[in-house]
């Protein structure tokens, strides 16, 4: 699970995912900004590996590179929790648990979709109106104060690449991040280049772009794009002016008579077989 927590309001915003692999991470970021409203000032971080590579030999904390560009783009200033600092640590573990204690309790759910569209609604009707045990203030509420000192979207989208190569298979999809997207049935090359962005993944043969797609969200789901895979056409048939069919998708050649040919060949071979 990714969770933002504002740390005025307590307001949550958190979204369920498979893995919390770096597009992942950076795709929640512009989510939780987009439904903010808004950008914080500073985000704290859990030193997970996503966020925190380690440290510098002269001291200070080694941000991901791909998060440094998000934290660039938006405006905001990334900070790691001190190790065994147990306050400004459970700050960020808290909701996890309030989330896990509270919100799963006798609930069942078919998919991925369906848990995050109660987890939105739980958070929405129960989480974010509640009066808040530490601040005595509900906190939607003071969210309002909140709002107010965010720094606005930015204009354009966050479009930072991650690059890496795939290879084809012999179905004629890529696999990335645990989901398979198409190539054109025409692509020559079985190794191709992968562009991951925080919404969409692009395919690239020899430099040239070959397929978008959406990101997938879970694990194992396909999507193939419009005319990715060609039919097979059926075989285009042509009378010649000897009366034969011509069937140009095997090569075939049928000589079409009339059933009174055949009817006196059978006449003919039952002469030939009696005694």
């Amino acid at each position: 699970m990714f969770s933002l927590v504002l740390g005025f309001s307590r307001l949550i915003w958190a979204r369920f995912v498979v893995h919390q692999d770096l597009p992942t991470v950076l795709r929640c970021h512009a989510s939780a900004f987009e439904a903010l409203g808004g950008v914080p000032r500073e985000v704290l971080y859990h030193r997970m590996k996503t966020a925190v590579i380690g440290e510098g030999e002269a001291g200070g904390i080694v941000y991901n590179r791909a998060l440094v560009d998000l934290a660039r783009h938006y405006g905001f200033h990334p900070k790691a929790c001190q190790p065994h600092r147990a306050k400004t640590k459970g700050k960020v573990e808290r909701p996890f648990r309030y989330i896990r204690e509270d919100f799963f309790l006798a609930r069942s759910f078919r998919n991925l979709d369906d848990l995050n569209a109660q987890l939105r609604h739980w958070l929405d009707t129960v989480a974010n109106p509640r009066v808040h045990a530490t601040t005595r203030r509900v906190v939607n509420e003071a969210f309002a104060e909140d709002r107010a000192a965010l720094r606005p979207l930015p204009l354009a989208p966050f479009r930072s690449v991650l690059k890496l190569e795939r290879r084809i298979s012999r179905e004629g999809m890529v696999s990335v991040g645990g989901n398979f997207y198409s190539v054109p049935d025409a692509t020559r090359r079985r190794v191709v280049e992968v562009h991951t962005l925080a919404d969409e993944i692009r395919i690239l043969e020899n430099g040239v772009l070959i397929a978008t797609h959406p990101v997938l969200d879970g694990r194992h789901h396909r999507h193939v794009l419009a005319g990715h895979r060609v039919a097979q056409a059926r075989p285009r048939r042509q009378r010649s002016e000897s009366g034969e069919i011509i069937l140009h998708g095997s090569g075939d050649r049928v000589v079409q008579r009339p059933l009174a040919f055949y009817d006196a060949v059978a006449r003919a071979m039952a002469r030939e077989q009696r005694p």
